[in-house]
């Protein structure tokens, strides 16, 4: 029986349950288009001892990450302008200079340790798709191509220094051995060094039907609660909170060896708008689920409607949160005539499931498309301005999350 990952509880029964779907960054080439395509169960539990809610199916991570991976971090100026940010706050904050080593766990393309690059920190990226590693390297980070593990760790710590920061952005959630990545954060990490973790927040995900972004990469979905006593476990604490508007509202986590960092009021804050909100009761995450179910229902009744008056609707952007929302609503070709992207790695392959194809922004236009329904919605305001001339021709956007609605 498969345990909580944090604290080894009982697991929940599902409260929600997307079906069995393909692996959301799976995208299709062209000629592997009548290949067997592996489906997989996306379940969503709750530990009944500490409260972390999680999959209860882990796909083989080296078939998600070492398999022709196609996600880059995002390249959007709300994208770039945010990672920035965040390698600018941390410099700041914590006083880093040209001595200092900042490491990323899951570092993708190397654009976070871009901005503590320019700002004069050594930087080491750490990321299993190989692929993506040599993008980075392209790009002047210093990237290992590999899983992050704790004797990986010690090899790191041996052949450069240890870390003064240790970065995890939108993948803490990603693992299924966090017990594993403590321990090699803990073997690497200087004594008044910073371990800091940025990921969606349940509580947002809640209250704005984010459930979009669940998909078998994302194995937990995060929240403060459970993870104070799970880092106390290890002899670390979480000592301050942040709550980011990024990525439909996320989440910045610092956590130090314990003793080493003052304890902010920020964390008792949030810890008791997690109780106030009721975030972890059963009750309210099994409501979440049958909201779900409704929006599904809302959507496609939009989309089939539209479609009855003769209306040609297309996918904006092709993000792993839209496969997801594609695959649970069964909105395949018969109803989005193509999805768009800007991602070389993405253009001319089907999408995961419904294998709808991938094609660049322009079709849009060329397509006399009416409808744009906006998978990336996290980046709704830039998309649309970005697309001003197919609004201009009358185009509508249809924006799914967390109600569906045409803009």
């Amino acid at each position: 029986m498969i345990k909580c990952r944090l604290c080894s509880g009982e697991l929940s029964n599902p409260f929600l349950d997307l079906g069995f779907t393909p692996p959301a960054d799976g995208f299709i080439r062209p000629e592997h288009l009548n290949l067997p395509e592996m489906h997989f169960p996306l379940r969503v539990v709750s530990c009944k001892r500490c409260g972390f809610v999680q999959l209860d199916h882990v796909v083989d991570p080296t078939l998600l990450y070492q398999n022709d991976y196609p996600y880059e971090s995002s390249m959007t100026k709300t994208g770039l302008s945010h990672f920035d940010s965040f390698a600018g706050g941390v410099c700041d904050a914590f006083g880093l200079n040209s001595d200092d080593l900042v490491i990323d766990i899951g570092s993708n393309v190397g654009v976070l340790l871009d901005g503590f690059k320019r700002r004069g920190c050594k930087v080491l990226g750490v990321d299993p798709a190989k692929n993506i590693a040599a993008i980075a390297e392209h790009n002047g980070i210093p990237t290992i191509g590999d899983f992050f593990t704790p004797d990986l760790a010690n090899t790191i710590r041996e052949e450069h220094q240890r870390a003064k920061v240790i970065t995890g952005s939108n993948v803490f959630a990603h693992v299924d051995d966090l017990n594993s990545l403590v321990a090699g954060i803990q073997a690497l990490l200087e004594k008044d060094g910073v371990f800091i973790i940025e990921a969606p927040y349940l509580l947002h995900l809640l209250d704005n039907l984010e459930y979009d972004t669940i998909y078998h990469e994302h194995l937990s979905y995060i929240s403060i609660k459970p993870l104070v006593p799970f880092f106390e476990s290890h002899g670390m604490a979480v000592f301050d909170v942040q709550e980011v508007d990024i990525h439909g509202g996320s989440i910045r986590i610092f956590v130090g060896h314990k003793g080493q960092h003052a304890v902010q009021d920020s964390v008792a804050n949030v810890l008791n708008l997690e109780d106030e909100r009721g975030i972890h009761s059963m009750d309210n995450l099994e409501t979440f689920g049958q909201r779900v179910a409704d929006h599904r229902d809302e959507l496609m009744w939009l989309l089939r409607s539209l479609k009855r008056e003769g209306k040609k609707i297309a996918g904006v952007s092709a993000p792993a949160k839209g496969m997801t929302l594609l695959n649970y609503c069964k909105i395949g070709p018969e109803t989005l005539e193509f999805l768009t992207e800007k991602s070389k790695l993405k253009l001319g392959r089907h999408a995961p499931g419904s294998h709808i194809k991938v094609v660049a922004d322009s079709e849009l236009l060329e397509a006399d498309v009416d409808y744009a329904l906006l998978l990336a919605w996290n980046f709704k305001d830039e998309i649309m301005n970005n697309l001003s001339e197919f609004r201009e021709k009358g185009g509508k956007f249809i924006i799914p999350i967390p109600k569906p609605t045409i803009i």
